[in-house]
């Protein structure tokens, strides 16, 4: 942390969880940065943190931004932190998540299409899923809502859109557990460890499902992209394999902070969830809400391609933006009594999901998970509440991530 005592934030690392005024609660500061710095320029960091909603939608549908940290100037370190951090494996085959056109769009057309299709069928087998895990907990007074429910659906429900077999499940969640420590810099030597084991298991369970795809088709999402290839899209199996894995890390840790977030904010605002008990039907809404305020990732970034001019401030050509998604959600200049949880607001024009040509390939099939496990789980147990109404919330430390680490509750 910065030693200046200033309400209106000096850099990026104020607006992390390592901040505790932030991680406790980030609305007052963003409000703070809204009114006095909308565009903060953080020269240690490189970056400039942009935090309105206008701007925010701006520049995520501005496709001729980039998004290749390669394409960052040398200054922009905290975007080009991520390069120095690459295995060999990696910089040789970058995901859609930091790529641009032609080969951004060469790998997420295809992918996204399958992607769509599957989750636009998927409901019965998410509710099995769900129903599954909500069967083991029947009968419980008591229990960790995040690692019992929150965590295993989404990664249940990618390893079946996948095609893994039920017989690997248990060495499927290991590996996705271990891998999506890639993005907490606060991790453990157990931690790296077990990261540095999953990763390369992981790729090679992939590289061994492509092979036997190819062989004998299944009905599932490894199937599909095979089958993509053997139509002729350009798509090689390094793509496959690193894209495949980025659906599961980028994918099961955000969605399980949806879950969560979702559940603690029910609980918290007994009048919405009043709401939604007497209307069902309210729970598309219901998720829309939570997305907006609040969401599982801060921001995200786009990198200048041309000059450009942000509120009078001049950004040039390789300069890394940093959007605050959380922030702009948040804005007073967008949504009425933007701090006020409310699962029927009328219009909910949020950015939870980012935009443009980077908008998340998986949320479609996010809003699917959270739709059908808080309905199934608010059903199942009528009377869930928080088994210690006083105990603060334990927010995680991850960056630029919002999630709990546990969410005890009673039944």
């Amino acid at each position: 942390m910065p030693d200046d005592a200033s309400p209106t934030p000096q850099s990026v690392l104020a607006l992390t969880p390592l901040n505790p005024a932030f991680r406790d609660d980030p609305y007052p500061i963003l409000h703070d940065l809204q009114t006095h710095r909308p565009v903060m320029r953080d020269d240690a960091a490189g970056v400039f943190f942009i935090s309105r909603h206008e701007d925010v939608r701006r520049i995520l549908t501005d496709l001729t931004l980039w998004r290749s940290p390669e394409k960052a100037e040398a200054a922009a370190v905290l975007t080009r932190r991520g390069l120095d951090e690459q295995t060999d494996e990696e910089r040789r085959n970058p995901t859609i998540l930091l790529m641009d056109d032609p080969d951004h769009a060469r790998i997420r057309t295809p992918l996204a299409q399958a992607l769509y299709k599957r989750a636009a069928r998927f409901r019965p087998e998410v509710e099995q899923i769900v129903d599954g895990l909500l069967d083991k907990l029947q009968g419980r007074s008591t229990f960790d809502l995040m690692s019992e429910f929150a965590v295993m659906a989404p990664i249940d429900v990618i390893a079946a859109i996948l095609g893994v077999s039920r017989a690997r499940l248990a060495e499927f969640r290991d590996w996705s557990e271990g891998v999506v420590q890639g993005l907490n810099p606060m991790r453990t030597p157990e931690e790296t460890a077990h990261m540095e084991r999953a990763g390369p298991a992981l790729r090679q369970h992939m590289v061994e499902m492509i092979a036997a795809r190819r062989k004998k088709p299944e009905d599932d999402l490894v199937t599909d992209m095979v089958q993509a290839q053997a139509a002729g899209a350009d798509l090689s199996d390094e793509d496959l394999v690193a894209n495949l894995n980025i659906l599961l890390v980028a994918g099961n840790l955000t969605t399980t902070d949806l879950i969560g977030n979702a559940v603690q904010l029910l609980l918290t605002h007994p009048d919405e969830l009043a709401k939604l008990r007497a209307d069902p039907a309210l729970i598309g809404a219901a998720v829309e809400e939570v997305l907006r305020y609040d969401p599982p990732v801060d921001i995200t970034g786009r990198i200048a391609s041309r000059e450009l001019t942000v509120r009078g401030c001049p950004i040039h050509p390789h300069q890394s933006m940093l959007l605050s998604l959380r922030g702009a959600n948040r804005d007073p200049e967008v949504f009425e009594a933007p701090d006020r949880f409310d699962i029927t607001r009328k219009q909910s024009p949020h950015v939870a999901f980012g935009g443009g040509a980077h908008l998340c390939l998986g949320a479609p099939l996010a809003r699917l998970e959270a739709r059908v496990a808080l309905a199934r789980l608010f059903a199942r147990f009528p009377d869930l509440r928080l088994a210690d109404p006083a105990a603060p919330p334990a927010w995680r430390t991850l960056p630029f991530f919002r999630g709990l680490r546990t969410l005890e509750v009673a039944v």
